[in-house]
């Protein structure tokens, strides 16, 4: 069976530094189909959060909720959900992060505008998590060396990961494929995506572990 028949569209997430983009790229490259990308560079208000996170969490999280779903209802209004499609980030999460940054009338003004843009994003056929302990993601983001993201500290990277685990621990929307991609290059080792790749085509369950070493 071809890979595309079963999961047309292909979400791959996990926090920062895990190497979502990375992957989301090679296997869109890989399958020829079209690519989606969060921009985070479009957010004027990130390098500020970085910064001050209390101060610019709802103005950064409001951004990148709204480009997000402008994005995926963008997809859809072109009527691109009919391709196959990857993309490096699944809207569903998004209050994860929300939940990690807001509080009080700041969070309840976020659930409020999130509840309004939901229902306009479509259902992934397959989602990615790529999850590593945040002392490996502290180690890639200093080695990839983006300026914004080197004041990011182990604290907020424990806290973050905290919430993914406990965000896809519950997760049941989709089919799961959770992977620990400490010891893993998708992007320079063939035989690593080619293993992940085959592990996708053969999966038959709603939710799998792919965990293999070098």
């Amino acid at each position: 069976m071809n890979l595309l028949d079963k999961n047309p569209y292909i979400v791959v997430e996990g926090p920062i530094g895990a190497g979502k983009t990375s992957l989301s790229r090679r296997i869109a490259q890989y399958l020829d189909t079209d690519l989606l990308l969060e921009q985070a560079e479009e957010n004027p208000f990130l390098t500020r959060f970085y910064r001050e996170p209390k101060r610019y969490a709802l103005a950064t999280q409001l951004f990148f909720l709204f480009q997000r779903s402008t994005q995926l209802a963008e997809v859809r209004q072109n009527d691109l959900f009919r391709r196959a499609l990857v993309a490096d980030f699944l809207l569903d999460k998004d209050p994860l992060f929300a939940e990690l940054n807001l509080e009080g009338d700041e969070f309840r003004l976020y659930q409020t505008v999130y509840q309004q843009l939901r229902p306009q994003t479509a259902k992934p056929d397959l989602v990615i998590y790529l999850q590593a302990r945040p002392g490996i993601l502290l180690e890639r983001i200093r080695k990839r060396g983006i300026t914004c993201e080197q004041s990011i500290s182990i604290d907020y990277l424990t806290r973050l990961t905290e919430r993914y685990t406990h965000y896809f621990h519950h997760y049941e929307n989709t089919p799961l494929l959770i992977v620990n991609c400490e010891q893993l290059d998708f992007v320079n080792d063939d035989v690593h995506f080619e293993r992940l790749i085959q592990h996708v085509r053969d999966m038959r369950g709603a939710r799998e572990f792919f965990n293999q070493s070098i």
